[in-house]
């Protein structure tokens, strides 16, 4: 937290205004802690703050209650200046039992702020959490080094709802609306969006709806009319460039790019999916854009999901699977297909923690991979990668122009922690979106009037022939083809010639794609920082601290990873030293030393959270010295 300016406002409060300040909400899975974030959040960027958020969940469905196992957390760090990461440390941390506060505490800055739930700190959640009998944290000094505010939040609730007529467990559940009025008065945050919010959201439950804005205002009034009480924060406006703004997520900006690819297209859009962790909520968003000739298909399961999203683009629309991990592993005999049939196809992988089910709700980095050589055969593919929960549009409209313009299929990795976490999207308009250039074959290509599947244009792309158009019958299938003609063909030169075909196509797109360049520091030096994927925010936090220090450093990020941008190998020789922090063990790495023949140092970390400011700063700094 970076105090600008303190004020009194009367009753003894100090009024601080402040450039950022991170808040981690934590408790069980039924405490409501999503939905408190969620909401505090969507206030915070409707008022103009920049932010950066970092859901966390449990594994289980229903965690075990009052564990440390089952802890879910919602971290937010919202601010008036640029916000890139969810912030290393939090300010203040909302601890609803014992199990969040014995979870997140060691993150806590010294002297931070800790609101209770003394209701979660009975014995028998001490016990649940691990603590020794008779030892309780918010009694034994623990928290001294803390400013810390004790309070019975559910008996408070249970008061404010007594005579509502509304059952205990009904009651029980509005404690969170409670703690998030409470979080608005103290850091001047309006209620309205929340009003609005609840009074949409149980429309057709209005004792419900009375229920959570009577809490809420509670809530705000304890702050105010109590006496434990005595700072406020104020956040001001982030200068954000002009437009209209939303508070978006990775999923949801997913969603919302794979909806603009079919309006630049002018292509029907098809998704085929299998619900999965951390996926699923592409498939979710997409089934409301009926109106906007979009199709969703739940399959059966996840070839299914692959197979159909095939068939839509052969019949002349954009097809797109979604996925994480595990079903990408089942994906890969059909993704064989598509790439023989040199057809457009958009597959998302939003990966997480494996191998395996391994940490279904946490992030990671390690299906490069496997998105680069996981298929049978010689078949690359091109390979493109989100850095943000917004840059999530960006990276899949380019995935879609590239799939349609090169006849390929296209893997686009995003992550957890992009996918669940959120940022202010500046709402782009049309004539902001480049086009998508689509041409269907209508006639015969070959001599006496024939019709050649595989014949190729400068971009060695074949043309793409909608099924049933006159005069342009053709085989399909997964037998390897005759050069031009399509056939069948078990020829070796055939088949030798037409691999080397299909890798020099996806090397060709790198023609038509960015070169690279730093997004921050100089383009020569003793060290760049080389990124891909969700740790943009935490390199670029970091490097441009250092860059502030006086430290010579850069960072490159990269968007496109097969292939790579055509001037990589140049501008990485410009370093005397080259960084690559990966949430995996060292799998770019791998791939830039082999490519550039260039001694990049590894930076590898695989626990399921990503990587903090602190962190890249520290391993930089003992590079440079």
């Amino acid at each position: 937290m970076e105090s600008i300016v303190e004020q009194n406002v009367g009753h003894d409060t100090t009024l601080i205004e402040a450039e950022s300040i991170v808040i981690r909400f934590s408790g069980d899975s039924g405490d409501g802690m999503q939905l408190t974030g969620t909401q505090f959040t969507d206030t915070a960027a409707f008022f103009g703050n920049d932010l950066s958020t970092f859901p966390e969940f449990p594994a289980e469905i229903r965690a075990p209650i009052g564990t440390t196992a089952g802890v879910s957390g919602f971290q937010v760090n919202f601010g008036s200046k640029e916000i890139f990461t969810p912030g290393d440390e939090y300010d203040v941390l909302v601890a609803m039992n014992a199990a969040a506060l014995k979870v997140d505490l060691p993150r806590l800055k010294k002297g931070g702020i800790i609101i209770t739930n003394t209701a979660g700190f009975d014995k028998k959640n001490l016990g649940l959490a691990g603590y020794p009998d008779g030892a309780n944290p918010l009694e034994d000094g623990t928290l001294e080094n803390y400013t810390v505010h004790k309070m019975d939040v559910t008996k408070l609730t249970k008061e404010c709802l007594a005579g509502s007529g509304l059952g205990m467990k009904e009651i029980e559940r509005s404690k969170n609306m409670f703690v998030l009025g409470l979080l608005f008065w103290m850091f001047d945050e309006p209620m309205d969006y929340t009003i609005n919010f609840i009074n949409e959201k149980f429309a057709k439950k209005q004792d419900i709806a009375d229920a959570n804005i009577k809490t809420l205002k509670a809530g705000w009034n304890f702050g105010d009319h109590t006496e434990i009480f005595t700072t406020r924060f104020h956040v001001a406006p982030a200068k954000l460039p002009k437009g209209t703004y939303r508070n978006i997520s990775g999923n949801h900006a997913t969603a919302i790019g794979l909806v603009a690819a079919a309006e630049m297209s002018g292509l029907p859009l098809y998704l085929g999916s299998y619900p999965i962790t951390p996926a699923s909520d592409v498939l979710h968003e997409l089934s409301k854009y009926k109106t906007s000739n979009v199709k969703t298909f739940q399959a059966e399961d996840e070839i299914a999901a692959i197979c159909a999203a095939i068939g839509a683009s052969y019949g002349g629309g954009l097809g797109v699977t979604t996925t994480s991990g595990p079903g990408m592993s089942l994906k890969t005999e059909a993704l064989g297909l598509a790439t023989i049939l040199e057809i457009p196809l958009i597959v998302v992988n939003v990966q997480r923690g494996g191998p395996s089910t391994g940490l279904p709700t946490k992030t990671e980095q390690s299906d490069l991979l496997q998105a680069m050589y996981g298929r049978h055969g010689e078949g690359p593919l091109p390979i493109v990668a989100a850095c943000s929960p917004a840059d999530c549009f960006n990276t899949v409209l380019e995935a879609a122009r590239i799939a349609v313009e090169h006849m390929t299929p296209v893997i686009c990795l995003t992550d957890g922690y992009i996918a669940n976490g959120s940022e202010p999207w500046r709402f782009p308009t049309k004539d902001q979106l480049a086009p998508i250039n689509v041409t269907f074959a209508t006639e015969p290509n070959g001599p006496n009037g024939t019709f050649l599947p595989y014949k190729r244009d400068e971009k060695l792309s074949r043309p793409w022939a909608i099924p049933g158009t006159k005069g342009l019958m053709h085989r399909i299938g997964g037998l390897e083809k005759a050069q031009e003609t399509g056939n069948v063909s078990y020829d070796a030169k055939n088949h030798g010639a037409m691999t080397k075909l299909r890798a020099e196509k996806i090397e060709k797109i790198a023609d038509y794609i960015p070169l690279a360049a730093p997004d921050s520091g100089k383009s020569t030096g003793k060290l760049a920082v080389l990124g891909w994927g969700s740790t943009s925010g935490s390199i670029k936090t970091a490097v441009r601290e250092l860059l502030e220090e006086g430290h010579d450093v850069a960072h490159i990020h990269l968007r496109h990873l097969n292939p790579f941008p055509k001037n990589l190998g140049e501008l990485l020789s410009g370093y005397e030293h080259v960084l690559i922090p990966e949430m995996n063990c060292g799998q770019l790495l791998q791939l830039i030393r082999a490519k550039y023949l260039v001694p990049a140092i590894g930076f590898s970390k695989v626990q399921g959270l990503p990587f903090t400011t602190s962190e890249l700063k520290n391993k930089i700094l003992e590079i440079l010295k």
